[in-house]
């Protein structure tokens, strides 16, 4: 099979032998896969694929179901799904465990499909299982218009939160205040700290997601309201950061974070039927929808990466199989 391997920080083809489904897993012919900001740091060395992983990168997919393990027996031959998986996904073929695979919703087409499973897993399990999100309450998104971001704003509109995002231009805002967001700030030409104390009128968030890390962390605690929410989920700004521990005492913060794809199979399946059950049917009701910018073909996957470096893409990039 033409798989994208990595080799001295670069993407390249070559040709792999087709992998074989163990007892628990189901092997996927490959339509469409995602491209996603792990992978980058996959291929810069700075985020190794977990043991027993692939080493092809590659988190999500969409495709055909052709062959099951023995003990996959709820997933059949010839079923279409979308799937969450630990690498391979920039494959002709890909393995995945059967209890991530997801049907691939009405209406659906595989590129569509392909967008859901890294960004809704990640949100859900963040923003609504770890951080606790509750209607009327409010979520601050950092970087709204990407992969991220845009789920994060459907989903928590879907469910009754108020949310603000910062985005780093204004067709990027504007762009995110027609997906939902109550309010979009050009991080760019504001400043999100002030900006937050007066949409709030000083009362500040209750839940912050972030990607960004660094110096953002200290302004973060400074947009947090009493009993307020962290979750951190990427550093794009790095991992350091000066902290003043006297706000987290005395408005009672939470500072938590995560990684997914190190975490095992039990726990993502977990997440996968909460998602079935609470976000497949907002999906084929169209009340949300991933949003993808653009396609390349499996071949051109070094150019999907250069698009998603350079942050002028608004939504989710998929290669197509």
């Amino acid at each position: 099979m033409l798989a994208i391997e990595i080799s001295d920080h670069a993407l390249q083809h070559t040709d792999r032998p087709v992998p074989e489904p163990s007892e628990t897993d189901v092997l996927i012919k490959v339509a469409a896969a995602g491209v996603n900001r792990p992978d980058i740091m996959q291929r810069k060395g700075l985020y190794p694929a977990p043991s027993g992983a692939s080493d092809i990168p590659g988190l999500e997919v969409s495709g055909t179901v052709i062959k099951t393990g023995n003990h996959a027996k709820h997933i059949k031959t010839g079923d279409t799904v979308c799937a969450l998986v630990t690498g391979g996904g920039y494959a002709e073929y890909c393995i995945a465990n059967a209890d991530l695979c997801l049907p691939i919703p009405n209406n659906f087409n595989f590129i569509q499909a392909a967008a859901l499973p890294e960004t809704f897993f990640t949100v859900w399990s963040n923003v609504f299982d770890r951080a606790q999100l509750k209607e009327h309450e409010s979520l601050l998104i950092h970087g709204g218009s990407s992969g991220i971001g845009t789920t994060a704003i459907q989903l928590a509109k879907a469910f009754g939160a108020i949310v603000f995002v910062t985005a780093g231009s204004s067709v990027k805002c504007n762009f995110c205040i027609q997906l939902g967001a109550d309010a979009a700030i050009n991080y760019n030409d504001k400043d999100f700290v002030s900006e937050i104390d007066q949409i709030t009128q000083g009362r500040g968030v209750n839940v912050i997601l972030d990607i960004i890390g660094g110096d953002y962390f200290s302004r973060n605690l400074k947009c947090m309201g009493v009993d307020g929410r962290l979750v951190q989920i990427a550093i794009q700004n790095g991992p350091k950061a000066e902290v003043n521990l006297l706000p987290i005492m005395l408005k009672r913060l939470t500072i938590t974070g995560s990684t997914l794809r190190a975490r095992n199979n039990a726990f993502k399946k977990d997440i996968a039927d909460a998602l079935l059950k609470n976000v497949w049917p907002l999906l084929e009701s169209g009340k949300i929808k991933p949003i993808n910018n653009s396609t390349f073909a499996l071949e051109k996957a070094d150019k999907a990466h250069q698009l998603l470096e350079s942050s002028q893409h608004i939504g989710k990039i998929i290669l197509t199989v």
